[in-house]
């Protein structure tokens, strides 16, 4: 029988490898994605999905109690298989459109597109082995883009069985609120289930952080706010602690950390939560075999999305890049323009959002002070507390602060913002947008936002630094800030 012909292969059907597929049909080529278990992957299973609606019943469920308690009443119990089968249904709505999105795709396509549930291997650079339940055969692509993304670093010597000792892939496996867990890790996953499982206040949250203080990589001014509002929601930290041991005695979790002193405490905890970051699927692609180049950490050291075999691309968590959604569809998409059309220009990261599901939630894109000062920038910032924004003070939500930082010249070209408080993620991206054309801000500036809105904090953030702002910095010292760094050092 002779071997099916396609332009391109893609294995993985998670964001990137979707979003690539979909873009190679644009432009009319004869497409094949290969997906073994889930279409749409971690941005949806065990993910950005499923962890963001537990999030947002968390804040709902925290809202309401708070309401109520003011009131002298008392908030009724919630079952975890409700709150379960919420999440459940927003994850079947997401999936279902995807997979009735790809059948109607492959029905219309006249034979150019098609979708298999199966596993791809590469056997050489435009060979390509299928398995699932059926007879494996092997395809002929010219290109292949590979998209298998990743899964939870374990910890080695930890007996991370899903039901008692848990990483994010487990969550779904809880039938009821844990009396407690320790969530090792006091990165971005690690705060955010820690505010999840706070919030709905039926579960004893201790987190493990290997530093000082959580959110290592972000500013000391945003990670405060974060860590005293977990702490005020009763989540305890184990400061500058490492994990020495974990194990699973009885049905609970026994731990040890260590602490700087080399002094040592045990603990014991319902459950734990493994969340230290995540490791490339690469396993079995064939990648390895054909001589693909990787990192010190086993991502595929790839060049503008292209490997050192020239038609083989890598996209998502298996490459270095950051690790989000949003990133892996764009490099996706960039991946099927450079290799079917005329696209010449290199992806840019710096404009990147991202968004923190904490309390309050957390905006960014470009640069934060840390990252300015580490790479040696001199920078002028400017900071507008929520207190000062009519939005927030009409919500009676205003904690949290528009943060900007622009270079320290005439110019003011935009490096970076940071927004903490309600409606951070629709705050961003009007920056984003300005660092990706690389402008100053004057633009910002003498836009008429609406009002009331939120985001009349960034244009009066924007007015400070540009020494025109209705409220004075000088004024009201405790909420408004405008400084430069410069020579390694603060010049007010």
């Amino acid at each position: 029988m002779q071997m099916e012909q396609y332009d391109l292969c893609v294995i993985g059907g998670g964001p990137s490898g979707y979003a690539a597929a979909m873009r190679a049909v644009d432009f009319g080529k004869k497409v094949i994605l290969l997906e073994r278990n889930r279409v749409g992957g971690a941005g949806i299973y065990n993910g950005a999905l499923s962890s963001k609606t537990f999030w947002e019943l968390a804040q709902s469920m925290a809202s309401m109690r708070g309401r109520l308690e003011s009131f002298g009443m008392d908030f009724p119990k919630v079952h975890f298989g409700s709150i379960l089968k919420e999440v459940d249904d927003a994850v079947f709505e997401r999936s279902s459109q995807l997979e009735e999105h790809l059948r109607r795709v492959e029905r219309e396509s006249n034979g150019q597109f098609r979708f298999v549930r199966g596993f791809g291997r590469m056997l050489n650079t435009t060979e390509v082995e299928v398995r699932g339940d059926f007879d494996p055969f092997t395809i002929q692509a010219e290109h292949t883009i590979v998209a298998t993304g990743s899964r939870p670093r374990l910890l080695p010597n930890v007996p991370i069985d899903e039901r008692t000792i848990l990483t994010s892939d487990g969550i779904s496996s809880l039938r009821e609120f844990p009396e407690s867990i320790v969530i090792v890790g006091a990165g971005v996953i690690g705060c955010e289930f820690a505010t999840i499982f706070s919030a709905f206040g039926r579960t004893e949250v201790r987190l493990i952080a290997k530093d000082d203080h959580i959110l290592p990589f972000e500013d000391r001014d945003l990670s405060q706010v974060i860590e005293q509002n977990m702490e005020d929601n009763g989540v305890f930290i184990h400061r500058n602690a490492r994990l020495i041991s974990m194990d699973i005695i009885g049905g609970k979790v026994n731990y040890v950390i260590g602490y700087p002193d080399g002094s040592e405490e045990a603990f014991e905890a319902e459950k734990a939560l493994i969340s230290i970051g995540r490791v490339p699927n690469i396993e079995n692609t064939g990648l390895k075999e054909l001589g693909v180049a990787l990192d010190r950490g086993g991502c595929v050291d790839d060049v503008d999305t292209q490997t050192n075999i020239p038609n083989i691309y890598s996209v998502g968590d298996m490459t270095a890049d950051i690790a989000l959604v949003n990133v892996g569809e764009l490099e996706g998409r960039h991946a099927v323009e450079r290799i079917f059309g005329d696209n010449q220009d290199r992806l840019i990261y710096e404009n990147i959002s991202t968004i923190m599901f904490l309390s309050p939630e957390v905006a960014g894109v470009g640069m934060n002070e840390q990252q300015a000062q580490q790479a040696g920038v001199s920078y002028r910032v400017a900071s507008f507390d929520f207190r000062c924004i009519p939005r927030a003070v009409a919500m009676r939500k205003t904690q949290g602060f528009f943060k900007i930082l622009v270079t320290d010249d005439e110019e003011m070209k935009i490096l970076g913002m940071r927004a903490l408080g309600e409606h951070a993620s629709s705050a961003i991206q009007a920056v984003a947008l300005l660092i990706s054309m690389n402008k100053g801000i004057s633009e910002l500036a003498e836009l008429i936002h609406p009002h009331p809105s939120i985001i009349e904090g960034i244009q009066e953030c924007v007015r400070m630094l540009l020494k025109k702002s209705i409220y004075k910095p000088t004024i009201f010292t405790e909420m408004l800030q405008l400084r430069r760094w410069r020579d390694g050092h603060y010049i007010e």
